[in-house]
């Protein structure tokens, strides 16, 4: 079996993560995505008794889905993000739960971060009873395309080349097609760009510190940025992307992904052949209807 690239490195993102829960973790982003969580599993009208949180650092939105008669494991790789409920420590990228022992698995701003995202949409898929639901919001592919671009830019002027500084989130199209591959039945998902305003670069910068957020690519420089570029980058960054009132703008893609266990109740695709008329009969009656 082919062993997954590593595209991340864990550790120095768990380190990272650990130090802004301990000097203040910044969790607007994160408050916004569990808001919306809470709302899409609202708008589904079945109980769900069992339920999953798989990773990231804060217990936000296993606090924001509690409920009476609803047990919620928390599962992360680090005791410092466990929160107050149940919680499974793991090792790096597993979900060591039974197969078929959970109703729902949810997950907010942590699967970004995964290296083997199929090999995890698998586990999650067989932790799930039948008729299980999995939903989940993580960044997306053209997240801070501003901050790239400007660094891209400035590395290039100042040093004469880029080194890695975002990383290479998911694309929604791949993210579907590797929630079909991992077995789940009735896949959605959908994204929305979320804007920040800041004063300048070094806001933004500031605030992805304190989510634990900056570079953890395996890839990227190991030298400190020379202070020259890092001014050059924030010149740039204003000269493209700054609003009216001199304000600067970040982008955050969140995709939202939802795909069910499957079971016998579920709606099916139609059997090829089963149609009452063919396409062309189909456009020759609607030709006669113009």
């Amino acid at each position: 079996m082919t062993e997954a690239p590593q595209i991340f490195d864990r550790a120095l993102l768990r380190r990272r993560q650990k130090r802004a829960l301990a000097q203040g973790f910044a969790d607007f982003l994160l408050a916004t995505v569990v808001e919306e969580l809470v709302a899409r599993l609202s708008a589904v009208q079945r109980e769900f008794r069992t339920a999953i949180d798989l990773g990231g650092p804060s217990p936000m939105l296993a606090q924001a889905l509690a409920q009476p008669g609803r047990d919620i494991l928390r599962v992360a790789d680090d005791p410092a993000f466990a929160g107050a409920g149940r919680f499974l420590l793991v090792e790096e990228e597993t979900l060591p739960v039974p197969p078929a022992s959970a109703d729902l698995v949810v997950s907010a701003l942590a699967l970004q971060w995964v290296n083997d995202l199929p090999g995890l949409f698998t586990q999650i898929r067989r932790s799930l009873k039948p008729d299980g639901l999995f939903l989940a919001g993580l960044v997306g592919n053209s997240s801070l395309s501003e901050l790239r671009a400007s660094f891209t830019v400035a590395e290039a002027e100042m040093e004469g080349g880029a080194s890695p500084r975002v990383a290479p989130f998911g694309d929604v199209r791949e993210l579907g097609r590797l929630m079909q591959r991992a077995g789940f039945a009735l896949p959605v998902v959908d994204y929305e760009t979320l804007t920040v305003r800041y004063d300048s670069m070094f806001g933004l910068m500031a605030d992805l510190r304190a989510m634990g957020a900056t570079n953890a690519l395996v890839s990227r420089a190991r030298k400190p940025l020379r202070r020259g570029t890092l001014i050059r980058a924030a010149e740039i960054y204003a000269e493209g992307y700054s609003d009216p009132d001199g304000r600067v703008r970040a982008s955050f893609d969140i995709v939202w992904l939802s795909g069910w266990a499957p079971h016998e109740s579920q709606q099916k695709p139609a059997a090829r052949g089963s149609a009452q008329m063919s396409l062309e009969e189909a456009l020759k009656a609607g030709r006669k209807g113009d």
